[in-house]
C-alpha cells in the first residue's frame, strides 16, 4: 500500500494512510533485513524498503505486518 511519511510540528515521524484515512505517529522504527520496521501508535507495523531516501516528505510503498 502507498503511505506518505512527514515529521509533524514536534519533529516525529507520522504516517498517513489515504486508503484507511489514518494519520499515525511512529513509535518505534527497527531495521530488519533491510527493510525498516515501523510500529505506529495504534499498533500497526509496516515494513518499508530501508534504500528509500530519507528526504520528507514522501510517499512510498509499505507493507502491512500487523
Amino acid at each position: 500500500m502507498k503511505v506518505m511519511l512527514r515529521q509533524n510540528a514536534i519533529g516525529h515521524l507520522v504516517v498517513y494512510v489515504a486508503k484507511k484515512d489514518l494519520e499515525e505517529e511512529v513509535v518505534n522504527e527497527v531495521k530488519v533485513d533491510g527493510e525498516k520496521i515501523l510500529t505506529l501508535a495504534n499498533g500497526w507495523e509496516l515494513a518499508i524498503n530501508e534504500a528509500e531516501p530519507t528526504k520528507l516528505p514522501q510517499t512510498v510503498e509499505a507493507r502491512r505486518l500487523s
